[in-house]
């Protein structure tokens, strides 16, 4: 039961990721909402592990992994990720972008780890990143290419890149053990990356009010202890491709809730889109 439930589970935790980077956008900079964000999910996986009595990762090897998996797959990949958005970087070409993952993560696993991937699985990432690119036409034809930074472009599509390479260090054997730990010391790699960004890039902004505090809290329980718990645990008991297939059917939920939550137009392209990019997800996960 948990393996058919928890792809479907994740899914939608994952697609809310964008409606909260739009609602955070008015409140609080990105950077230091990111690193509170972290900080909070880092006690609280501490917490857990402690009351549990978990085993933590010995040796100086082990750690540092960790350490790199947190902050490849959360800090180098939300940080820039929402930076770019806020380098007017339209959230449904971020989103265009982030439908790149499976494939980079296809491409590792052919070109660096020698695997051989069958030609549905292919097919199911072509057929995933098509219908992406038809739920999101009706914003890609609203936005002016000329206007995109080509820096801001290549930064946005390096975060993607870089939640790849950290979901491969997630399937080393050295970063393996009990995830409540585990978490704690990633998502410390994540706040020191996402600090010192904040230093660099952030601004003094955080308006303090009811709603901000709101976003964190969801931030917190939802995505990331929620969230990232489901991806890490899917990346560790499944093939790589066949977890990151799921991140087709982020960008088409989210549009989805954007709909329902916000009363966001959808036209019948979207929702053509929206059953093919689900059909290559099946497909790629078959």
């Amino acid at each position: 039961m948990l393996h058919t439930l928890a792809p479907l589970l994740f899914v939608l935790i994952w697609s809310s990721g964008f409606l909260v980077g739009r609602g955070v956008a008015a409140h609080a900079d990105p950077f230091w909402f990111l690193a509170l964000r972290f900080a909070c999910v880092c006690v609280v996986f501490t917490a857990a592990a402690l009351w549990a009595r978990a085993a933590w990762p010995r040796g100086a090897r082990r750690i540092c992994m960790h350490l790199l998996a947190g902050a490849l797959m959360s800090g180098f990949y939300l940080g820039p990720s929402w930076w770019a958005m806020s380098q007017s970087m339209p959230a449904g070409i971020m989103a265009l972008i982030g439908a790149l993952q499976p494939l980079f993560t296809a491409l590792i696993a052919v070109f660096v780890q020698r695997k051989r991937l069958s030609g549905a699985t292919w097919m199911g990432l072509a057929l995933g990143f098509g219908g992406v690119a038809l739920v999101l036409w009706p914003r890609l034809a609203a936005t002016d290419a000329s206007a995109l930074s080509l820096p801001v472009v290549l930064l946005a599509a390096g975060s993607i890149l870089s939640l790849t390479i950290g979901s491969m260090v997630q399937k080393s054997p050295w970063a393996a053990g009990d995830l409540r730990s585990a978490s704690a010391i990633q998502n410390l790699g994540a706040v020191i990356v996402l600090i010192v960004m904040a230093c660099i890039f952030g601004k003094a902004h955080w308006d303090n009010s009811p709603a901000v505090w709101g976003y964190l809290a969801y931030a917190v329980l939802v995505l990331s202890v929620a969230g990232t718990s489901l991806l890490i645990w899917l990346m560790r008991r499944g093939e790589a491709t066949r977890t990151t297939a799921l991140l087709l059917a982020v960008p088409p939920l989210s549009a989805l809730q954007g709909w329902f939550i916000f009363g966001e137009t959808m036209v019948m392209v979207q929702v053509v889109g929206f059953a093919v990019a689900i059909a290559g997800v099946a497909l790629a996960r078959r």
